[in-house]
């Protein structure tokens, strides 16, 4: 095969030179007789459509026509092709009728370093320390952010690491952010911490273990939610939690519902009546602690201050995964003895408050200027019409959260877009879905590519300048 035979792609700023019969670095664009082509096709949204349907390829021939212009029917960035090197329109430019409005969606695959991933995990378990370091492969990919209410956060990708680094963290971070955008199954090592497996809507895997609930709330919501349920049942309870560990005879609950002192004491720090915190080290074990044996963060109980032999202690964990009953000997110990009924009930109704732990992967990327002309011959008044509000903006058909602030700045739940919707270039860069929907009359008056506005119609029967395959997906209730 000679030299001759191939062909450059000028799609991203690889410039992959192409055989007949091949596709290039990206296997995003091949040679199909001597003509660049999108390998996948463009993606048809059908409202009309029960979501989930399978996917029916399909040609202008196929098309019946209906709701050509309306909103139920819309073009998809998937499979459209990108504006690289950026000096011509965006690959489709669509004439829509939305709600009587006469509208355009202007379609095309963005190339995003500016971009990386916010996955949230549901599970009360220590999987990392603040900041610590985040692995895939091996290679530094994000690091561990700031945990909230029942999910622990991590950052991953951005510039730093796609492009920042060497190639292999590059290679890394593209790698593990195509697959997690596209919903695969990830495996993270966290520095000092523990090894999770995460995947767009699906439980995580943490340490081998898959969690199955995340925390009904901390030690002291708990308590505020179930005090007047365990009254009458049993003389204490202590929710043992990471965060903050509650004790219902001094928490504020307790004290409205006349709870009395029964002369317990916590290891730990106390915060306000009933609340404490660092009861122990974060962990795998009871309420996200390192402790096995909850009764390890008891001192010595008060005589004076209420304990009895005989008094009943129920002790559970945030998720109601962990729970022990107590009884105190003539010494003041706590001692094992098997549940009353009723506190089973009560362990039960918290672990069923507990909502499936689930990871959540958000894609985040910064559109830049020279996307954007594609959109427009004067960038900025793009990002001031989406600023605005009147350009909307979606990924894959989805909307998007636009940040506040200078620039356009979208995050997007990958969950809910189509599956396969990124794809990346070897530069390394990932390649999301990106489209911009507004007024035809706004669209001009910023600028817009009016002469490359087209019908729906138009654009089944004779495609675009990476070919005319396409496809339908069901978007529908």
């Amino acid at each position: 095969m000679t030299s001759q035979e191939k062909i450059r792609c000028d799609a991203c700023p690889v410039m992959c030179y192409i055989a007949p019969g091949r596709a290039g670095a990206c296997d995003r664009y091949a040679n199909e007789d001597g003509q660049i082509i999108r390998v996948d096709p463009l993606t048809i949204l059908d409202r009309r459509i029960a979501k989930g349907d399978a996917v029916k390829p399909f040609l202008a021939a196929d098309w019946d026509g209906t709701s050509a212009t309306g909103d139920d029917v819309a073009v998809s960035a998937i499979g459209a092709g990108t504006t690289y090197p950026d000096y011509k329109p965006a690959p489709f430019i669509v004439s829509r009728q939305i709600e009587g409005v006469d509208s355009v969606t202007v379609v095309t695959e963005a190339i995003f370093s500016y971009c990386g991933v916010k996955v949230k995990i549901d599970t009360d378990r220590h999987l990392g320390s603040e900041t610590a370091a985040v692995r895939a492969g091996g290679e530094v990919v994000g690091h561990v952010m700031t945990a909230e209410y029942g999910s622990q956060m991590l950052s991953l990708g951005g510039v730093a690491h796609l492009t920042g680094g060497s190639k292999a963290e590059g290679r890394a971070t593209c790698d593990a952010l195509l697959r997690l955008c596209n919903k695969e199954a990830v495996e993270l090592t966290i520095d000092g911490g523990s090894t999770v497996v995460v995947a767009a809507g699906q439980s995580p895997i943490v340490d081998g273990e898959t969690e199955t609930r995340m925390r009904v709330g901390c030690g002291s919501a708990t308590i505020g939610m179930f005090a007047s349920q365990w009254k009458g049942h049993v003389d204490e309870v202590v929710v043992v939690d990471d965060h903050i560990t509650g004790v219902v005879s001094e928490h504020q609950a307790g004290k409205v519902i006349d709870w009395p002192d029964t002369g317990i004491r916590i290891k730990g720090r106390r915060s306000t009546p009933g609340r404490y915190f660092k009861v122990a080290e974060p962990g795998l074990g009871w309420g996200g602690t390192d402790i096995d044996d909850p009764l390890s963060i008891l001192g010595e109980w008060r005589e004076a201050k209420g304990a009895r032999p005989g008094l009943t202690l129920l002790m559970v964990s945030t998720t109601g995964e962990h729970s022990g009953y107590y009884v105190l000997d003539e010494t003041l110990t706590p001692q094992p003895a098997p549940m009353p009924e009723p506190l089973k009930a009560s362990v039960q109704l918290i672990a069923e408050n507990c909502e499936p732990a689930r990871a959540t992967v958000l894609f985040m990327g910064g559109a830049g200027g020279s996307l954007r002309s594609g959109v427009t011959k004067n960038p900025v008044r793009l990002t001031r019409s989406v600023q605005a509000e009147a350009t909307r903006v979606t990924l894959g058909g989805v909307p998007a959260y636009v940040w506040p602030g200078g620039g356009i700045t979208v995050m997007v739940d990958v969950a809910e877009l189509p599956d396969n919707a990124f794809g990346y270039v070897p530069t390394p860069a990932l390649v999301a879905p990106l489209e911009f929907t507004l007024p035809r009359a706004e669209y001009v008056a910023l600028g817009g590519h009016e002469s490359a506005i087209r019908d729906l119609s138009d654009i089944l029967a004779s495609g675009g300048e990476y070919g005319s395959a396409s496809r339908v997906i069901g978007t529908g209730s």
